[in-house]
């Protein structure tokens, strides 16, 4: 059977992509804030939470709430990167 491009399935509105985009950045900025994670089990258990977040909201669909947890998605990372910020001071 060949794969119908016009399904729908395959094929993301300009909107979805644009979302799509913002999440992708966020997961790798909250990743590379991990990274800066001192403790080796610390990093570990936040990179298992993020992947498990961002997992777990992969089929979200409705536009406000993905907005939210962007939102939220953000200003969990301003905090990691206070807490970083802190921690070197």
């Amino acid at each position: 059977a060949a794969l119908s491009w016009a399904s729908g399935q395959t094929s993301l509105s300009l909107c979805q992509f644009l979302r799509r985009q913002q999440v992708l950045q966020l997961y790798r900025k909250i990743l590379r804030a991990i990274r800066e994670v001192p403790a080796e089990q610390d990093r570990r258990y936040l990179k298992d939470w993020a992947r498990e977040e961002f997992r777990r909201n992969k089929d979200a669909t409705e536009e406000d709430a993905i907005r939210m947890m962007i939102t939220q998605g953000n200003m969990q990372l301003q905090e990691l990167q206070r807490t970083l910020k802190l921690a070197k001071s």
